[in-house]
């Protein structure tokens, strides 16, 4: 479990169903996910269910909760590649800066991954600038990388190197 300010950061809790639901059932949230949105809790549940066994091995994808609630998910959700989905009324608050600023630090702490990936449709604007902000530099593009309910989506590659970043020093030190 990591905590900053305003959040805690830890593993997810089969209570997180319903909270967890309204975010994958939100066609806002999910609009440039790699999934469509969920349409039953059941399918939330399988979700779920994968994000408790992982954090069994290590916690490395964490459920952002805030005051009591579950309100997104962040952090390394396979080899490096980190990712964030957050429920639409906490957008613009600089929710997913916070806890990414805390997981980057926990991950280049707690693995020996010498860079950390992402991948954001090129189209969402505000997870890229969210990305930039937090030291990733884009590496690559590619189209045609996912096809939800019939719509293709186009990516955009991004990396931050273990030296690059701005929460550890290339010793994993901080700076």
């Amino acid at each position: 479990m990591l905590k900053t300010e305003r959040l805690i950061l830890r593993a997810a809790v089969q209570n997180d169903l319903m909270d967890l639901y309204a975010i994958f059932s939100d066609r806002r949230a999910m609009r440039y996910w790699s999934t469509a949105p969920h349409d039953s809790p059941e399918r939330t549940q399988q979700n779920l269910d994968r994000l408790i066994a992982s954090a069994e091995k290590q916690l490395t994808y964490f459920v952002i909760e805030m005051d009591g609630r579950a309100i997104g998910t962040a952090g390394m959700h396979k080899e490096d590649e980190v990712g964030f989905l957050l429920h639409p009324d906490y957008w613009r608050q600089g929710i997913v800066t916070e806890a990414m600023n805390a997981i980057i630090r926990h991950l280049f702490e707690t693995t020996s991954h010498a860079q950390l990936t992402a991948d954001a449709d090129p189209r969402n604007a505000a997870s890229i600038g969210m990305l930039k902000s937090l030291g990733f530099t884009e590496t690559g593009r590619a189209e045609r990388t996912f096809c939800i309910n019939g719509e293709w989506s186009d990516s955009v590659y991004f990396a931050l190197p273990r030296c690059g970043s701005t929460v550890a020093g290339c010793d994993g030190s901080e700076k």
